[in-house]
């Protein structure tokens, strides 16, 4: 609707403010019509209709043609005739239909407007859109029906009597007494029901209730009843206030439960018992440097939360982490607390860090253009059944980058750092190389390198590629590792990520200590809708000495295995990302990841997959060979329905891990669904299965029925 008129409302407000083609006015009846284009103003009220007669002696005014009255909220309501005040805030109105500024329109054979607010009888609401692309009338995926309809824009509230929800126009759900708020808001109600089905739990059916405790606040309860077991609760706390946010979530039920997941789950090894879990995350922002996090997950067994469909993670971390950051320095306190769910490890040798301490500053050398950066870091971990250790150490770095005149980047580097050590029980820690000497132990490292990279650029088909030649030197000198306990440099691998780095080991426990060169390529090229990314490379060791490196890292002898990646992208339709690691030997592939993504957004293909065959021995846990193919993908059927699904198999057998159970083809577990969703609703239907059973939580089927009401407030 076009603004009012420029001229100007009296002081009082209380007249009206109208613009027409024509106007007429009987003298005798004190009757004012206008035709054409009619537009009146009163405060926030706005009409527009065809012609409008005034009855200034009843106060009475009837518009009729093109209607549209507009209220102060925004809310506009349409109509073949409508009889109102000369306030133009009451009136009744014909054949209605009110378009709610927040979405959503409500349509009525008659409706009245009383002080702002708007009821209809017989009338229908619907969020979703009513015709379709070709502007042609469409039946709303969902509407609600009622015997009388209530808006309060003041509420932003809508509220029914003798409702019926519609999907499709054919399901109908009875809802004798109903509300819900529009635009977003949130209220006190119900929410959508989740349907389920599983082998071990039986027929679930959950309803949840919304509280909005304020704006910032709000508490969900979620009772879960089951066909085969007792009934569960949930509930779900969240705040927002001026410091950060947090939101704490919490599962209760009892069940059968075993804490022995190598034998079958009978009455004779089970107990009935109270099962939960504690999932709570939150994060302040103390100040603009400094903020404070935390992170809790904890259940009362192992299988609980597999059992019952909430995660299937094998290890929760708990956290509390402390920090500051500015432009050249961050400092943080961590603490770290691991429950493990993995059947066979036992609870009493996961760690706990407390605390963890580490500092760091970043400053100009002001002589020469390098960079110093100094840290301080200090970590306390403690076992219930196993080995404790302390560290501490100081260390400085300076790196200094130049580039020649003919375009050769190169880096120095010099690295120091002193380490202190304590070590107790540390015969409880069964891979010898892991525990380091009792008691204190003292290192000092030092290392030197210069990297040097030779970006040479040119044109190539159309497009730009870039051929970067690197070499590294790297000389540190012998050091005792093993005399120190290694908690943090387990994992190790020779990738693409670490070819380059100064110490190839993760973390601060172990330092790669020998005289080697790197060498590698980088290439890059760049079409219209086309890049590709690629590197590869190899190290080489000057020494003969035995190395640190456990067998079939890639790094054991003093050539290494060649690492590499290549990631190819074409527009938005193809992603591929293959990362791999070659025997250099007998040119077999010790690692061949492969991630890739076919498709638009409507319909893809995602395949994963991923093989490391190093020939590690069973002692070494973190290093275990394994091989697994993922595929996942979503195929659009129609306009709003698609079909999707995903499998993990588990392609490991002896020849990669000689502890494994596996046939080499084992179904880990899958899920299919098919899906409707528009603008308004969403309808899905899932079929999952697992293929393993650990203790109460079974192999087997299930089935999640999911329905989804958008625009209906919360």
């Amino acid at each position: 609707m076009p603004p009012p008129s420029t001229t100007a409302l009296p002081e009082s407000g209380d007249q009206v403010q109208f613009n027409a083609d024509q106007l007429d006015y009987d003298y005798e009846a004190d009757i004012v019509t206008a035709n054409g284009d009619v537009r009146m103003y009163r405060n926030s009220d706005r009409l527009r209709a065809d012609k409008v007669t005034w009855n200034r002696n009843t106060g009475q005014v009837v518009a009729e043609g093109n209607i549209v009255l507009v209220n102060p909220e925004g809310d506009a309501a349409y109509g073949d005739k409508i009889e109102l005040t000369d306030s133009l805030k009451d009136g009744m109105v014909e054949n209605m239909l009110v378009v709610l500024d927040a979405g959503g329109r409500i349509a009525a054979e008659r409706g009245q407007r009383s002080d702002g607010i708007i009821t209809v009888e017989n009338a229908a609401y619907t969020p979703c859109a009513v015709t379709d692309s070709a502007n042609c009338p469409k039946e709303p995926s969902w509407k609600i029906t009622a015997n009388r309809v209530v808006y309060d824009p003041a509420l932003r509230r809508i509220r029914y009597t003798g409702a019926r929800i519609s999907v499709f126009g054919i399901a109908s759900i009875p809802l004798p007494v109903f509300s819900h708020p529009i635009g977003g808001l949130s209220d006190n109600g119900f929410l959508m029901p989740d349907i389920r089905y599983s082998r071990t739990n039986g027929l679930q059916f959950a309803l949840p209730y919304f509280f909005s405790l304020s704006p910032n606040r709000d508490l969900t309860v979620t009772p879960r009843v089951y066909t085969s077991v007792l009934p569960m609760m949930q509930a779900e706390y969240r705040e927002l206030n001026s410091h950060g946010a947090f939101k704490v979530s919490a599962y209760g039920t009892y069940s059968r439960r075993s804490d022995d997941l190598t034998v079958p789950l009978t009455p004779a090894t089970s107990k009935t018992d109270f099962r939960g879990y504690l999932d709570a995350v939150g994060r302040f922002q103390l100040d603009p440097n400094w903020t404070a996090s935390a992170s809790f997950r904890l259940t009362t067994d192992r299988t609980f939360l597999r059992r019952y469909d909430i995660s299937r993670d094998d290890r929760l971390r708990n956290n509390i982490r402390v920090e500051r950051i500015d432009p050249d320095s961050y400092f943080a306190i961590n603490a770290w607390v691991v429950q493990t769910l993995r059947v066979g490890e036992r609870q009493g040798l996961q760690p706990y860090a407390f605390p963890e301490i580490d500092y760091r500053r970043r400053m100009d050398d002001g002589l020469i253009g390098g960079r110093f950066e100094f840290q301080v870091n200090s970590l306390a971990i403690g076992r219930s059944d196993g080995q404790d250790s302390q560290r501490a150490f100081a260390s400085a770095r300076w790196d200094l980058r130049k580039l020649t005149a003919w375009g050769q980047e190169l880096t120095l580097t010099a690295y120091a750092r002193g380490d202190v050590y304590n070590s107790r029980e540390t015969l409880l820690t069964t891979v010898p190389s892991y525990r380091g000497t009792e008691g204190f132990q003292f290192r000092g490292i030092g290392a030197v390198a210069l990297d040097m990279k030779w970006p040479l650029v040119g044109e190539l088909f159309g497009g730009t590629q870039r051929i970067t030649p690197r070499l590294q030197i790297v000389a540190a000198p012998p050091l005792e590792n093993l005399k120190v306990p290694n908690e943090d440099a387990r994992a190790v691998d020779l990738e693409d990520s670490n070819l380059f780095a100064l110490n190839r080991f993760p973390g601060y426990d172990r330092f790669e200590d020998s005289t080697r060169f790197t060498w590698g390529v980088d290439y890059a090229l760049y079409l219209p809708g086309f890049t590709l990314d690629a590197n590869v490379g190899q190290s080489y060791r000057i020494s003969s000495a035995p190395t640190l490196f456990p067998d079939g890292t890639g790094l054991t002898d003093r050539v290494s295995d060649i690492v590499g990646r290549t990631v190819v992208r074409f527009r938005d339709f193809v992603s591929f990302t293959h990362r791999y690691r070659i025997d250099k030997d007998t040119f077999a592939f010790r690692r061949n990841e492969i991630d890739a993504t076919v498709g638009s957004r409507d319909t893809y293909v995602q395949l994963g997959y991923l093989r490391l065959n190093r020939n590690i021995g069973p002692a070494l846990e973190d290093l275990q060979d394994r091989e697994e193919a993922r595929v996942g993908a979503r195929v659009k059927i129609a306009k709003f329905w698609s079909v999707s699904g995903s499998i993990l198999i588990d392609l490991t057998d002896r020849n990669e891990d000689i502890t494994s159970q596996s046939d080499g083809f084992e179904p880990v577990r899958h899920r299919l669904g098919v899906t409707y969703e528009d603008d308004c609703l969403r309808l899905g239907l899932t079929w999952k299965r697992d293929y393993e059973t650990t203790g109460d939580a079974r192999r087997g089927n299930s089935y999640i029925l999911s329905l989804a009401f958008k625009n209906l407030g919360r």
